[in-house]
């Protein structure tokens, strides 16, 4: 399976890791079945501008890889643009992605807005965007090896 220079960039040495003490928002999706969860935190100041945002992935490169790309691509942005954020818009930022792998970039768009849904309860605004809490994808791995 090939994969992009971004990709591996973002793969072997990822943006963003770790977690943030008393994050503002803090989201988890993903499936223990197949080996992909994803983690996001989320801080944001009193105009709504998430000024830190870091992630934990247990899962494969490509897993890494967008949830590493989709924290640098909220950064320093407000809550409502990063909520703008699409799984293409991350799979386009790392000059691709392989077709099996495309899931990965689904699950950061979900990350993300799991978190922002997750603030938003902690600040008592209703949660006006689609978003699926019990994310329980299906998808094949194709029983390939990772890369």
């Amino acid at each position: 399976m090939k994969y992009s220079e971004k990709v591996m960039d973002h793969f072997t040495n990822p943006r963003n890791v770790g977690e943030i003490e008393n994050a503002d928002g803090v989201g988890v999706v993903g499936n223990a079945k197949c080996g992909d969860i994803m983690k996001m935190y989320l801080k944001i100041d009193d105009n709504g501008v998430i000024v830190d945002c870091k992630f934990k992935t247990f899962g494969c490169g490509a897993a890494i890889a967008t949830s590493s790309m989709a924290t640098e691509l909220v950064k320093g942005h407000t809550v409502e643009e990063a909520l703008k954020l699409t799984n293409s818009a991350v799979v386009e930022a790392l000059d691709g992605l392989p077709a099996i792998k495309v899931h990965c970039s689904v699950l950061a768009e979900e990350a993300i807005k799991s978190a922002v849904a997750d603030y938003y309860k902690k600040i008592g605004k209703p949660i006006d965007f689609d978003y699926d809490p019990d994310h329980d994808h299906d998808h094949d791995h194709g029983g390939e090896d990772e890369e």
